[in-house]
């Protein structure tokens, strides 16, 4: 049976509460952002789509990685973008303050508007 989002928060929530947090958080910031946004668990993180699927948040031991798959389209005005792929570029997030720290704000609609411009 494929897990739901509740089940991998409680997953989360036991690897760590800083974790739990900063994964709430980002899902809050993501909604915040993207009116029409949805969820999936894909990939042992959430998958964040608005129509297309345009990033999501996966937690590990010592950090939270909220991964972008057109990053490589985004222009890093900010510089926090990690990664060299061909498409995927993924940010790090530590502790909260990483979160505005990091402009996570300001990346998720450029995430929204790289997806969207085409594979």
């Amino acid at each position: 049976m494929a897990k739901t989002v509740q089940d991998l928060l409680h997953d989360i929530r036991m690897l760590g509460e800083e974790q739990f947090q900063i994964v709430a958080a980002v899902r809050e910031m993501a909604k915040q952002n993207v009116k029409n946004l949805t969820e999936e668990v894909k990939y042992g993180g959430i998958m964040f789509l608005d129509g297309t699927p345009f990033g999501g948040v996966f937690a590990y031991k010592d950090h939270v990685s909220v991964e972008f798959g057109h990053g490589a389209k985004i222009k890093d005005t900010y510089g926090f973008l990690e990664g060299n792929g061909k498409g995927r570029r993924h940010i790090k997030l530590k502790i909260m303050d990483d979160l505005s720290a990091r402009k996570l704000n300001r990346y998720i609609p450029l995430a929204v508007a790289a997806a969207k411009s085409g594979v």
